[in-house]
């Protein structure tokens, strides 16, 4: 039984944590520990605590970092980055585990505990991608939650023997069945969506696609993905990555799209990237669409940028639009924390009895100081025990 005390909440009330078995076991201004000066008695100084950030999406198999400085490329096509990327890994001889594991350890320390990560699988790596990150999982377990999708980044149907390499992979303990722009990459969409759903109906995982077609083209494969998620049955495991269309797209489209997206339970995510258009976060939460905020690439072949920090991927979300209320402020924070645990399937989330005790305690006076300063001094505890 471990108490911790001296906290505050979002809107500034004074509470405690007390935490057993990894679980919240009680919480509220009238929490406190019997004996401040007990092991199993952490004083929180004040700070501001928060439900621990979820990572909903990053390619930890994909990271340099800790490697040597590696710019970006420029390019028009994502077909050119693909290329670029399969340059550099091929050419990198440390193990992908070794370079997310010290990625994974600089995310921890930021306040993210859980992770779904995309991991590569196509005919020129197979499955060592998938194999690295299985070691990784075994080597964090005990301190991050990772949950993994089976991403064809370099085509589905159009690179002969990836479909195989998939099902292997959800053979192998991945949870998520991956796509990549059905129409973009590989020109058959339904083709494409026909085998996802089909694969992940068979073995009862979810999906997760990678959408960057732009406008109407895109627009319409969000509607097909729709109408696969009704026919499959899979509400509330579906997630859509990136789906720049939503920002491009008449609002009367919008909207139409937005209550299909909500009725289907199928969730959003926005890297808040600025330079393309975005789905718009604001509009389409009010429509009851889940939109959560995800890092991406973090230091690789695509982009030198990112840090891990879930803090600061949702300062972004906010930067992007041009937020600045407090109420503002929540929702960018809700997109790291709620509604990124909705959107990967985490049931036992957040601040209250009987959920897990994985949570952030932040040197800020309140939501929007967080966001904005995104202080380094915090507190992480995993399972009720501090870990970073």
């Amino acid at each position: 039984m471990t108490t911790y005390s001296n906290l505050r909440d979002s809107d500034g009330t004074a509470l405690g944590i007390r935490c057993h078995d990894g679980r919240i076991v009680a919480i509220g201004p009238d929490v406190t520990a019997p004996d401040v000066t007990a092991p199993d008695a952490v004083d929180g100084g004040g700070r501001l605590v928060l439900p621990a950030f979820v990572e909903p999406h990053v390619h930890l198999d994909k990271t340099l970092w800790g490697e040597a400085w590696q710019p970006g490329k420029r390019a028009t096509r994502l077909r050119d980055y693909i290329e670029n990327e399969r340059r550099v890994l091929s050419a990198n001889t440390t193990p992908p585990e070794e370079r997310a594991g010290r990625l994974l350890a600089q995310m921890l320390a930021f306040g993210t505990t859980a992770v779904r990560s995309h991991i590569d699988v196509a005919p020129d790596m197979g499955l060592t991608h998938v194999e690295a990150m299985m070691r990784l999982r075994e080597t964090w377990s005990d301190r991050v939650d990772l949950q993994f999708v089976a991403f064809p980044q370099q085509g589905l149907l159009c690179r002969p023997g990836t479909t195989d390499l998939i099902r292997a992979a959800i053979g192998m303990g991945v949870e998520t069945v991956g796509g990549l722009d059905p129409a973009g990459i590989d020109g058959d969409p339904d083709g494409q969506l026909r085998f996802i759903f089909d694969l992940a109906v068979e073995t009862g995982t979810g999906v997760d696609i990678h959408l960057h077609d732009k406008g109407d083209l895109g627009a319409w494969q969000i509607e097909r993905i729709a109408d696969y998620t009704a026919a499959s049955g899979l509400a509330g495991k579906v997630m859509i990555s990136h789906a720049y269309c939503l920002g491009m797209i008449p609002e009367g489209r919008l909207d139409r799209i937005g209550r299909r997206l909500a009725d289907n339970d199928i969730s959003l995510m926005t890297s808040a990237p600025a330079d393309v258009a975005v789905p718009p976060v604001e509009e389409l939460t009010a429509m009851g669409v889940t939109v959560c905020c995800g890092s991406d690439g973090i230091r690789d072949s695509w982009s030198p940028f990112g840090n891990g920090d879930m803090l600061e991927r949702a300062f972004l979300t906010a930067f992007r639009f041009d937020w600045n209320r407090d109420e503002d402020f929540a929702l960018a924070l809700t997109c790291a924390t709620h509604a990124a645990a909705k959107a990967i399937g985490i049931k036992d989330y957040g601040l209250a009895v009987g959920n897990r005790a994985d949570f952030v305690m932040i040197a800020a006076s309140c939501p929007g100081d967080a966001l904005c300063r995104r202080p380094a001094d915090r507190r992480v505890v995993r399972r009720g025990a501090l870990v970073a």
